[in-house]
């Protein structure tokens, strides 16, 4: 006899945006759960910053919002960003537009902002319970049981659930046990680039120093700044700079070369940056890691979402975007049950595994892609050409060609459909910019027939979709 929806006990690991977001899920359908969380309760203590990255909440994040009735106190907070604005190194700025008009943007938003409104409407629900500054170090998966450390105390607890599923980030303690048990396989991708957190503060009428509705980037081919709008006024600025080597963060060490690399580099914004050399010693460096495991689930029993199961790095925005959209699909996946037995938990989860398996792993080797673009090619002519008549394209050919971009940050087709379509594209702006100075030189009877015999196809199974979308 299966367990009653209603009737299970179900513990999640870690009680950062996607473990908050899915507890909301889970109450809804009237499931019990309890969250374990190392960090302090971050709406009652000073969290240490310096290693937030803020986000980017697009279409997929913003669906799952919406399921829930959250979407707008959740926009009410954040800022649009309409494009990337380009610093030059001699301070010339350059706009590019992320889509078609402005109803098509991205939104800034901070971090601790949005997991401490998540948190909240969790424990509104009465049936999610939070327990903060306990970090779960282990789990024995033949009884469920979890082995929880109070970080303030030093004790330890073993504690017994129907279900656990790990939410705990891309270190998952709960990824990393399942990698003991035979046929379960992970791999850690470190990028070879540190990122380091910086602020500019508000004006002294508490608006914003830089153009507030865009993603500013100062490229600088091999390491780049770049600058989100936050709510109140402030930006959150990251420089992302390899580790090693010439121009690196082992040389940036005393407060000279500090100065002295901020001003050859990122000059028109070191007026800007608060305590820019204090702020810079005093925040820590952080990394950043691909993920991608499989399978993510022990029969009906324990589950892995978010990070956990596939981190990325945060060059597309997607990160959040994509444990929003795990939280969407699972609840799917839950609402399609008839049969509640475990061995029906168990194939509910393979199903999703296999479903959402393919599509992260898609944009993980899209974000990667993306971060050379952000970092260089968008100062490159070459690239700029090929933007400009892709946009002639989106706009001549409405439907039948959707820039990768737009597939991924202002559509829920799956991400595996976008980075298909994306290699496609790129091919055909290749044949299309060749020989050609301008994009009004555009060959656009050559464009449709290109469009059509290769991209359409890939496209037309999602034209209902998609033409929901004004491109």
């Amino acid at each position: 006899m299966g367990v009653k929806k209603q009737e299970l006990n179900i513990a999640l690991v870690g009680a950062g945006l996607v473990g908050s977001l899915l507890s909301i899920f889970l109450a809804r359908r009237g499931i019990k759960v309890k969250m374990f969380e190392r960090r302090p309760d971050m709406r009652k203590e000073i969290i240490s910053a310096g290693r937030s990255i803020n986000l980017a909440i697009s279409t997929r994040g913003i669906k799952a919002l919406s399921l829930l009735g959250l979407d707008k106190s959740v926009l009410a907070k954040a800022v649009p960003m309409r494009g990337r604005m380009m610093h030059s190194l001699t301070g010339e700025l350059t706009f590019q537009s992320y889509g078609m008009n402005d109803d098509e943007c991205i939104n800034s938003i901070s971090r601790g902002t949005l997991n401490k409104l998540l948190m909240t409407e969790a424990e509104k629900s009465g049936l999610v319970e939070i327990e903060f500054n306990k970090e779960v170090t282990d789990i024995e998966f033949e009884s469920d049981t979890l082995t929880i450390l109070d970080k303030r105390s030093g004790q330890t607890e073993k504690v017994r659930f129907d279900m656990v599923i790990g939410t705990d980030g891309s270190a998952s303690a709960i990824r990393h046990a399942m990698l003991r048990l035979p046929g379960y396989q992970a791999s850690e991708t470190k990028l070879e680039y540190g990122y380091k957190e910086l602020v500019i503060l508000p004006d002294a009428a508490g608006g914003h120093k830089l153009e507030p509705n865009a993603l500013h980037i100062w490229p600088r081919g091999n390491f780049m700044l770049i600058a989100l709008p936050n709510f109140e006024g402030s930006f959150t600025c990251t420089l992302f700079l390899p580790f090693a080597g010439p121009l690196s963060f082992e040389h940036l060490q005393s407060d000279q070369e500090i100065s002295a690399f901020f001003q050859s580099y990122f000059a028109d914004a070191v007026p800007y940056i608060d305590n820019l050399v204090e702020t810079f010693k005093s925040n820590p460096t952080g990394h950043m890691v691909t993920v991608k495991s499989y399978p993510w689930n022990i029969e009906g029993k324990t589950l892995l979402l978010g990070d956990a199961a596939h981190g990325i790095v945060p060059f597309f925005g997607q990160g959040m975007n994509c444990g929003f959209e795990d939280c969407s699909v699972l609840s799917r996946f839950i609402d399609g049950m008839e049969d509640l037995s475990e061995s029906s938990w168990a194939k509910m989860f393979a199903a999703y595994g296999k479903e959402r398996k393919v599509n992260a792993d898609a944009i993980a080797d899209m974000a990667v892609e993306n971060f050379v673009e952000m970092r260089d090619k968008v100062a490159d002519p070459k690239f700029l050409l090929e933007k400009e008549v892709e946009k002639i394209l989106q706009k001549e050919f409405p439907g039948r060609y959707v820039s990768r971009y737009a597939l991924v940050t202002f559509n829920n087709v799956p991400y595996k459909l976008a980075l298909d379509a994306g290699i496609v594209e790129n091919e055909i702006l290749s044949k299309l910019c060749k020989g050609i100075n301008k994009a009004d030189e555009v060959d656009l009877s050559l464009a449709e027939r290109l469009i059509d015999e290769s991209l359409v196809p890939l496209l037309e199974p999602y034209t209902p979709e998609l033409s929901l979308v004004s491109h």
